[in-house]
């Protein structure tokens, strides 16, 4: 079995995607043919085919293949799309003022009025001209698909605008050549009003895909663009397309590492934050193992590459993350099985009724009428708004919470939810280290050492100097970094040595209390302070747990919702956060695809698994679960490749996302009621078999009754912020 991902050219709307999906799916040597509409991609499993076979297939669907996808385009903004929305609303406004305006009583413009049908229709003739030019890619679609035998919604809405624009288009010549009767048979209006509502819902539900792309571009860029090469010429700076596995590479205080590999010479702490969570420098030594992005704080390193290009920890994240978007929500696949019959069955009724009607003796303008009032009548623009509208309304509502919602997988996926993981750095805690506690043996004052210890801190690079802050300015000489080990500098004509317990075994000081074994028991990383080679004290750094997330653990367990924490940091460091939360799973020392394998896992059994991080190492986690969540202060990887961001990082409003995913659920089976109630009611109509009791109904009265369903699906959706503007006066 091989497997090819081509980029594809002509993909616009998910029902393109689907389409494509459909049809290599079919097609002999595809076993399986997975299209993601977000990246313009198919992912394509074969047996005894060539690429070039593979590609003519998607020729043959109406699409192009761009080749291999090794990259992502740069994101397209949505902004023209908005703007030209605008301009076609005020249009589509227009247009229905100066062709309904009259049975309303309402004044005539000058000139465009039924005074004049022939500057009248051939000014609506020329609007609708635009709107097909704006609509074409929809026509196009519905087409291909009717070509290749799986119709979709495309295909209703491009029989709809077609018969009812050339009926009108009819109608509009006899006007020319005198007929000014015909001006009520013009429908151009209801071609336009069709277009313009699919273009409208496809805009709303599109708003986020760029995003997606964007947040693995990002990912991407973790990596440095070059490495430093050594070789038998010395050193010389390469881009990273350049190394070769085994190759030595260099990094120096402040580089990124370039590649995944092992430390030849030297020792240096790292930050490997975005990668395992931990919150605390690492130690790198020979033999340690590096990962590509991660940064050198303060010493110089040699290592071997080992992983490189798409084997390499970041290009396993990101494959992750794209796979997780190839994944359809259940919402979705219901949508795409719901317009297979549906589609079919809206033209066969309206096929079959035009030839009875013909049968039984109706004229052919009647019963073709009736064939442009089933297409218009029966056209999904309310289904198309159903589910986008919603979303709308609930990021208005998640935003006032400071919730983030970036797809509307999210509201059908959150009623369920039974358990909630959390990463633990900058999760549950700040992810920023502060000091935790001091032990002083000196004759200073608590203050005034650790205004020594900051001026001191303050020179290093090092993480753990980000805890502390100095209250008066001291003058700090002979200041120097001592690799692995800790600080040494002079001040007020004494020597000072801060560090870890190595400075201790260097210097040959005893130290003769058990303080050390409490700040350990507590998670923290100690200092000890040294001066004149003296133990003067101890200080425990450690990351403080944030100040909401008691009250939310306490509710989730209220609600019977299993919490788990999931970290890359230490395990004592880990248990004894959890303890302190009461979370009672844990799992510590784990990696970023382990994390994604144990969120699969839980799936998999059946489990609603909310994902909560805010680092890189967390994105395929957050993607691998239900529901991924990133706080704010959170790397952008992590933000973006979550379905919510925690824009004020209060936990507490997780609880009321739950709430309003629920709320939004009901709504969206609402709306999509309604949707297929109209047409259950309107067809009938529309076909004409109610004309013996007066009730009859044109495409015009059929472009407005479509209109109203909309409107009628566009208030339900709204109901949904007055039913919590409600909630919060209460």
């Amino acid at each position: 079995m091989k497997k090819i991902v081509l980029k594809i050219g002509g993909m616009t709307c998910s029902a393109c995607s689907s389409g494509l999906e459909k049809y290599l799916n079919k097609q002999k040597g595809i076993k399986k043919a997975t299209v993601n509409l977000v990246l313009a991609i198919a992912t394509i499993e074969y047996e005894n085919l060539t690429k070039k076979e593979i590609e003519s297939y998607i020729k043959m669907a109406g699409f192009k293949s761009l080749g291999e996808f090794k990259g992502l385009d740069d994101v397209h903004s949505t902004k023209k799309d908005k703007i030209k929305l605008i301009i076609l609303g005020i249009l589509i406004l227009f247009m229905m003022y100066v062709s309904m305006g009259h049975m309303f009583h309402l004044p005539n413009i000058p000139y465009i009025n039924y005074q004049n049908p022939v500057i009248l229709s051939t000014f609506l003739f020329l609007l609708t001209i635009i709107f097909l030019y704006y609509g074409l890619d929809i026509i196009k679609s519905g087409i291909k698909n009717l070509i290749h035998k799986i119709p979709n919604m495309d295909t209703l809405v491009m029989f709809s605008v077609t018969f009812s624009f050339l009926y009108s288009f009819y109608h509009y010549i006899l006007i020319i050549f005198g007929k000014t009767t015909s001006l009520s048979s013009l429908y151009f209006e209801s071609t336009c009003m069709v277009i313009y509502f699919i273009k409208l819902g496809r805009f709303i539900e599109n708003i986020s895909k760029d995003k997606t792309k964007d947040a693995i571009k990002n990912l991407v860029q973790v990596t440095p663009t070059y490495a430093i090469l050594k070789d038998k010429n010395g050193e010389r700076k390469v881009s990273l397309d350049e190394v070769k596995k085994d190759d030595i590479l260099i990094s120096r205080a402040g580089d990124k590492v370039a590649v995944d590999g092992v430390v030849t010479f030297g020792e240096t702490y790292v930050n490997e934050s975005f990668i395992t969570g931990e919150s605390l420098p690492v130690l790198k030594k020979k033999g340690s193992h590096v990962i590509a992005g991660s940064i050198n704080y303060d010493g110089y390193i040699e290592y071997q590459a080992q992983k490189i290009g798409k084997d390499s920890t970041i290009s396993e994240i990101v494959s992750l993350v794209v796979e997780a978007t190839n994944q359809k929500s259940k919402i979705q696949k219901l949508a795409d099985k719901i317009s297979g019959y549906f589609v079919p069955i809206i033209l066969l009724i309206a096929i079959v009724t035009f030839i009875i009607q013909l049968w039984v003796g109706l004229s052919f303008q009647v019963a073709f009428v009736h064939l442009v009032t089933i297409l218009v009548v029966a056209c999904p623009c309310a289904l198309g708004l159903a589910v986008p509208l919603v979303v709308v309304v609930s990021n208005g509502l998640c935003a006032k919470k400071g919730l983030f919602l970036r797809n509307s997988d999210v509201l059908e996926k959150m009623r369920d939810i039974d358990t909630i993981v959390f990463d633990k750095t900058g999760t549950l805690t700040l992810g920023k280290l502060s000091i935790f506690k001091i032990y002083n043996y000196s004759s200073y004052q608590d203050d005034e050492l650790l205004n020594i210890c900051s001026n001191i801190e303050k020179n290093s690079s090092h993480p753990i100097s980000t805890a502390f802050e100095i209250k008066r300015k001291l003058t700090v000489t002979n200041f120097k970094t001592l690799n692995g080990i800790g600080l040494y500098a002079v001040l007020n004509e004494k020597e000072y040595y801060l560090g870890n317990d190595k400075i201790l075994s260097n210097l040959k000081i005893k130290y003769n209390y058990k303080d050390n074994e409490e700040l350990v028991k507590q998670g923290c990383s100690i200092i000890y302070i040294v001066e004149n080679k003296q133990v003067i004290g101890l200080i425990g750094v450690k990351d403080i747990i944030r100040k909401d997330i008691k009250s939310c653990l306490d509710k989730l367990r209220k609600k019977k919702i299993e919490t788990i924490m999931l970290t890359g940091d230490h395990e004592i460091t880990a248990k004894k956060i959890a303890s302190d939360l009461g979370i009672s799973k844990i799992m510590a020392n784990v990696l970023p695809k382990k994390k994604a394998n144990y969120i699969k896992q839980l799936v998999n059994n059946g489990k609603k698994v909310i994902m909560v991080g805010d680092g890189i190492n967390d994105a395929p986690a957050l993607v691998t679960a239900t529901v991924g969540i990133s706080v704010n202060d959170g790397t952008d990887i992590a933000m973006d490749a979550a379905d919510v961001i925690l824009m004020n990082n209060n936990m507490n409003n997780i609880l009321d996302l739950i709430t309003i995913s629920k709320e939004s659920y009901k709504i969206i089976k609402q709306n999509l009621f309604l949707a297929f109630f109209y047409n259950l009611c309107m067809i009938p109509i529309a076909a004409g078999l109610f004309s013996s009791y007066g009730i009859e109904m044109s495409p015009m009265f059929g472009s407005i009754a479509m209109t109203i369903s909309s409107i009628t699906v566009v208030l339900n959706s709204l109901r949904l912020q007055r039913k919590f503007k409600k909630r919060e006066k209460k």
